[in-house]
């Protein structure tokens, strides 16, 4: 299932739906003082930065991600920029919440005609971990099964924020040949609720059990943007610290993971919309009082062991994408020397002028083709290279 492009009409529904649910859980004092607090920029700020920097001064001077994008991408992201740095995680919580993203995922569906969801999706809990699996048909046996971790700080971000996402992945995974392709989208314990490792062990066993439901690690991927790739990092490093390696995955795909929690080389720019200092709350947060935040299976770019690394690479290795501009590429392209210093499988791919996350983000902000699905092919030929479609027979127990 693949919807076309975010629209004004979109944004205004989201609004609506996104009022009602912040009222309710964060309170209408702190809901209508961060809307007060955020008017300035909104009315002002905002506009006038944008005619100025877009229009009104030469391209050479412009940042690389303005020279590139839309004038509706360019807007979105400032006021991303602006969100990051300046409101609390409680209203960003809910601003990518299963209360929130799931009314407006089914608008969008109506929008586009589709009153009931071709692809089959259910929310999965038990003691250990909670999440939402993806199937076009779930009465058969999966030939291609993809754990997801979503992005946000491990402090905001829910599997449902991105299941419009992920069913244009696995829709193109369809069309790229696999004839009953699965995700799992995990939903893990967001801070400061729980810090690590308790949003490890809910990868760790979140992972187990669908290596169990795919009956063959040969065909299971891991995947994860910026926060779940850390976690899709530090799960793997964990694994490779077991005795058993039967249960090796195939392939890692990691969307701007956030390799290294607290780096010097994490420095804001004009235009990602990353902010430093909140990275590091939030990272502190994740680490807890109780664990350095240094520790390689916490931090993974801290892991400097290259024996290790070579022991916890998928089989078919590591894919990366990450873009130019964002606060993340020092430590990403650092990492992705590392690994292929190990002897590691990886390839990398740097976006020119991209931001944090854009493979995600463009599906929603782009409005050409081309460039919503630019990241998302990349991923699914990385996978269909790595690990072809293969004739697999059978139901599922």
């Amino acid at each position: 299932m693949i919807l076309g492009p975010v629209s004004y009409l979109d944004c205004i529904v989201f609004c609506l739906l996104l009022a009602p649910q912040l009222i309710w859980h964060v309170g209408l004092f702190e809901t209508t003082f961060c809307a007060l607090t955020a008017l300035p920029f909104l009315v002002l700020k905002a506009p006038l930065s944008f005619i100025y920097e877009r229009y009104l001064i030469p391209r050479q001077r412009q940042s690389s991600f303005v020279q590139r994008s839309s004038p509706f991408e360019d807007f979105v992201i400032r006021c991303v920029r602006y969100s990051f740095a300046n409101i609390s995680p409680r209203i960003g919580r809910v601003f990518f919440s299963r209360q929130v993203a799931l009314p407006f995922l089914r608008w969008r569906m109506l929008r586009h005609g589709y009153l009931n969801p071709p692809i089959h999706w259910e929310a999965y809990e038990d003691e250990l971990f909670k999440g939402v699996w993806i199937i076009r048909e779930p009465r058969c046996q999966p030939d291609l099964v993809l754990l997801y971790a979503h992005g946000g700080g491990f402090a905001m971000g829910s599997s449902y924020f991105y299941l419009e996402f992920l069913l244009a992945w696995l829709s193109m995974l369809s069309e790229a040949g696999y004839k009953n392709p699965a995700i799992f989208a995990l939903e893990y314990t967001l801070v400061p609720d729980a810090s690590f490792p308790t949003q490890l062990r809910e990868t760790v066993a979140a992972y187990r059990h669908v290596v169990a439901l795919a009956r063959d690690p040969s065909i299971m991927c891991l995947g994860g943007d910026s926060a779940g790739g850390t976690l899709i990092l530090s799960l793997m490093l964990y694994l490779a610290d077991g005795d058993d390696q039967s249960e090796k995955p195939a392939l890692a795909l990691l969307i701007s993971p956030w390799v290294t929690l607290d780096s010097p080389r994490h420095q804001n720019n004009t235009s990602d919309y990353l902010d430093a200092f909140t990275l590091q709350r939030y990272g502190e947060q994740y680490a807890g009082a109780e664990v350095h935040i240094g520790n390689p299976v916490l931090s993974p770019g801290s892991c400097r062991d290259m024996g290790w690394w070579r022991k916890a690479s998928p089989t078919k290795g590591i894919f990366i994408t990450y873009g130019a501009e964002e606060v993340f590429e020092p430590e990403i392209k650092d990492f992705a020397h590392l690994l292929h210093k190990a002897g590691v499988a990886v390839k990398s791919e740097e976006e020119p002028g991209g931001i944090h996350a854009w493979p995600v983000a463009s599906l929603f902000l782009s409005s050409s083709v081309d460039q919503r699905f630019k990241g998302l092919r990349s991923l699914v030929n990385t996978i269909r290279e790595s690990v072809p479609p293969q004739e697999r027979k059978g139901t599922l127990g």
